[in-house]
């Protein structure tokens, strides 16, 4: 958050990308969103299992960083910095309550403007030049993986905001319309099933697909990475 905040008063620009299971596997098999994700300046861990995987390797996550809270502490810090904030995507109703939690949140929160994700391809431009108009420094951007990464992509020259998050359902969250899960299971990785128990006819199907792949992949690489050390370590 301090290095966002740094980037933004520096006249920077950069985009964060938060990536967790199901975006991980569906990076695997999305050319665009993989190259996105990639070349994106700041890259975070929006998923337990995520870091616990990464200790596997050598340099594992130190921690996960969510949307959620990458909204609402910013969003603090935007409003001592007096940071122009911007919110676009979900449903109208859905991203001006968002917006009204936040400013109660933070009284002096300085919100730029703020526009639904309904939009089609041949407005995108007007959506982006109407961020750039206002002057904010920080954008949300709400619309699902992985049309928010191809706006974002496709957008960019015309966005003007320093530094632009893809949050993918967090309006909906903070706006009160799904709860999230208690703190005690995020910490034991299954704030994915709590979601699942909250939408199981949406997720079902996405969640069991994906986590099966994810358990599939870092188990072969667990494997992988078994056979090496035995390969290279020398015999007493």
């Amino acid at each position: 958050m301090e290095e966002l905040i740094r980037a933004i008063q520096a006249g920077e620009r950069g985009v964060l990308a938060t990536v967790n299971v199901a975006i991980l596997m569906m990076m695997r098999s999305n050319a665009r969103l993989q190259r996105f994700v990639d070349s994106s300046r700041w890259t975070v861990a929006d998923g337990q299992p995520l870091v616990w995987a990464s200790h596997l390797w050598q340099q594992p996550l130190p921690e996960r960083v969510t949307g959620i809270d990458l909204i609402d502490q910013l969003c603090a810090r935007a409003a001592q910095e007096r940071i122009g904030v911007y919110f676009l995507g979900a449903e109208n109703s859905t991203v001006r309550a968002t917006v009204e939690a936040l400013q109660n949140r933070h009284r002096s929160l300085d919100v730029r403007g703020y526009a639904d994700g309904y939009f089609g391809p041949e407005q995108a431009e007007a959506r982006a030049k109407a961020v750039a108009e206002s002057g904010a420094g920080l954008l949300f951007v709400a619309m699902g993986v992985p049309r928010q990464e191809c706006f974002i992509e496709e957008q960019w020259d015309n966005l003007g905001a320093r530094i632009v998050i893809g949050v993918g359902g967090s309006f909906d969250v903070i706006a009160g319309l799904r709860k999230r899960a208690p703190a005690f299971v995020q910490r034991i990785g299954l704030e994915w099933a709590y979601r699942l128990a909250q939408e199981p006819r949406r997720l079902f199907r996405r969640y069991l697909v994906t986590n099966s792949q994810f358990l599939g992949l870092i188990s072969w690489s667990a494997i992988a990475q078994a056979s090496h050390f035995r390969r290279v370590t020398p015999r007493p």
